[in-house]
């Protein structure tokens, strides 16, 4: 074609004067890293990882799969760690950014809590002061069809010392985000 203007390549410049408009004057958002305990959980685990998008960091904490599951993990690019017995506030060395979002393999983020975690991490970092947590309202799958439970904290920041088991203890002065954590029948 005579007079059109030929294609331009990808250009690194460009990409690093983005980067440069980040780091001038503009809030960071906050980063968040998911946790999920493991455990011969191949049938369950990608469906989690998939509905992830908003997480910076995957982080993989498994107890003794003997099946696919940390290929699977791997497929996602998780950061896996085998433990035999660590208490969670053990293990959050491991984890690089501020918040964290704790999941069972067993769930998944719907798509509007994956809208209100995108848009959560949009928000000026004043928002978050004296937010000591977040809940998110969990729906379970049942023979007779899906049910609601009442909300449970899930994204707690990483210096967070409260857990039941293998989830963080429930907050009640915790902020209740908007979506769904859906859980799937085990069986």
């Amino acid at each position: 074609m005579q007079g059109a203007d030929p294609p331009r390549p990808f250009s690194l410049p460009a990409v690093a004067a983005s980067r440069q408009l980040c780091s001038h004057g503009l809030s960071a958002m906050p980063l968040i890293t998911a946790i999920l305990h493991t455990c011969n959980d191949e049938l369950r685990l990608g469906r989690a990882l998939q509905t992830l998008l908003p997480c910076d960091q995957i982080l993989i904490i498994d107890h003794g799969s003997t099946d696919a599951t940390l290929r699977i993990a791997r497929e996602y690019a998780a950061s896996i760690r085998i433990v035999t017995e660590q208490a969670p506030a053990d293990l959050l060395h491991l984890v690089r950014h501020d918040w964290v979002l704790v999941l069972q393999p067993c769930e998944s983020v719907s798509e509007p809590l994956e809208a209100a975690l995108f848009e959560w991490k949009f928000s000026p970092p004043s928002d978050l002061d004296g937010i000591p947590a977040f809940s998110i309202v969990v729906r379970e799958q049942t023979h007779a069809g899906w049910i609601a439970l009442d909300p449970a904290t899930r994204l707690v920041p990483r210096t967070w010392n409260r857990w039941d088991g293998l989830l963080p203890a429930n907050h009640l002065q915790a902020k209740v985000l908007l979506g769904e954590l859906l859980r799937f029948r085990q069986s």
